[in-house]
């Protein structure tokens, strides 16, 4: 049983899960969903087939791979992984990775372990995505936790205790992995830096005297993502463009909403999910250190590291990063024919930005942001190997 102070947060338990699936089935937002996500599917079937399941993990292996399975099919070009050999089964961990896309990184990183024989983690995810309780209930069902976003100051630390106590006691005595992204929302120019406050968070929990000691109880488990094209590129330069126009911009939910649905159903390329070995023996040295400052920034520069050392790169990122800096130094990695396909790609998805009265100028700082955002990565793998 979840410890009480834990339940509002955790996924369902598996003697709730019936009664919850029955609220999700029973939505009409939900069967929407369906319809719009995967169209020709009879609903009443399926819903036959969820009604007839009773726990988290038959949820998973039933219904979420062969809708992921679809995704994959029908939305990339394989979706492969790395450095399984760095997993040890009988241990759980806290996987921590970058954040490409809102509900496929996690999702598609449960798919890779479950192919591998191994149960999927349970997924943190900010509460502002829950925008219809049908949302909630699913996520919920499907290992989700509940990431409590935009509280005020008291509110937000005794948040960060509780989410920090329960990925704790997920890891060290529910036996579960947990996946978290290294920084709150995604990096909208795929400039992937660990934020400390997620480190100081998972450091409020635990039993070690100091947060070296406290990080080590997690089996911190770096993974590098790598999408060879984000669907949502064109939406993330609308937002830069945004920003760039009005400081105070804030996005809707509506917006949010749009991101999820255009990253789920749109073409992504290749995907690759890159696990790298946890990252205890970093940490080990630390364990005498009282300097808190020292000792967080240290953990952020190893998990930077790593991530940035496993990317995947694609042609598509050589290109990207010579166009955006005029020069040819990476022009073997990709054709003549290549670049001009990649040209028209970014171009026609900037024909989609709906912003009104985009000028010439603007609509080359949106083309530019886009570049940036494909070559970031390859910028960061050849610092972290040495290579600049």
């Amino acid at each position: 049983m979840i410890a009480e102070e834990y339940k509002d947060i955790a996924p369902y338990e598996d003697e709730e899960f019936a009664r919850n699936m029955e609220r999700l089935v029973s939505d009409p937002g939900f069967e929407n969903a369906i319809g719009y996500v995967l169209p020709g599917t009879d609903f009443g079937q399926l819903v036959n087939q969820l009604r007839r399941i009773t726990n988290k993990n038959d949820f998973q292996k039933q219904i979420m791979i062969s809708i992921l399975r679809r995704l994959e099919d029908g939305t990339t070009a394989g979706v492969t992984d790395s450095g399984m050999e760095n997993i040890d089964a009988s241990q759980s961990r806290l996987f921590i990775s970058n954040h490409r896309d809102i509900v496929l990184d996690a999702s598609f990183l449960g798919l890779v372990m479950i192919r591998r024989g191994l149960p999927a983690q349970e997924v943190a995810l900010g509460d502002n995505l829950l925008i219809y309780d049908w949302i909630e209930h699913l996520v919920r069902l499907n290992k989700g936790i509940i990431v409590k976003r935009n509280l005020r100051l008291t509110k937000a630390l005794e948040a960060a205790k509780q989410l920090s106590g329960y990925i704790h006691y997920c890891i060290g005595e529910k036996k579960e992995s947990v996946w978290i992204a290294q920084r709150e929302g995604r990096a909208k120019d795929s400039n992937d830096v660990t934020q400390e406050s997620v480190l100081k968070m998972l450091a409020l929990g635990g039993n070690a005297d100091n947060i070296a000691g406290r990080l080590m109880e997690l089996n911190i488990t770096p993974v590098a993502i790598s999408y060879e094209f984000d669907p949502n590129d064109y939406l993330k330069a609308t937002e830069f463009l945004a920003r760039r126009r009005d400081p105070e911009f804030k996005k809707s939910q509506r917006d949010d909403l749009r991101s999820m649905e255009t990253g789920i159903l749109k073409y992504k390329g290749k995907v690759h999910f890159s696990i790298c070995r946890d990252i205890n023996p970093d940490l080990a040295p630390m364990l005498e250190s009282t300097d808190k400052v020292e000792t967080v920034r240290h953990v952020c520069a190893v998990i930077d590291k790593a991530i940035h050392s496993n990317y995947m790169i694609y042609p598509v990122n050589y290109y990207a990063f010579d166009k955006i800096n005029h020069t040819d130094r990476f022009a073997a990695h990709y054709s003549a024919e290549e670049a001009e396909e990649y040209d028209r790609y970014f171009n026609g998805q900037l024909d989609k930005v709906r912003l009104e009265a985009v000028s010439p100028e603007e609509r080359q700082f949106m083309y530019d942001t886009m570049l940036n955002m494909y070559a970031n990565p390859l910028r960061n793998k050849l610092a972290a190997t040495g290579e600049n």
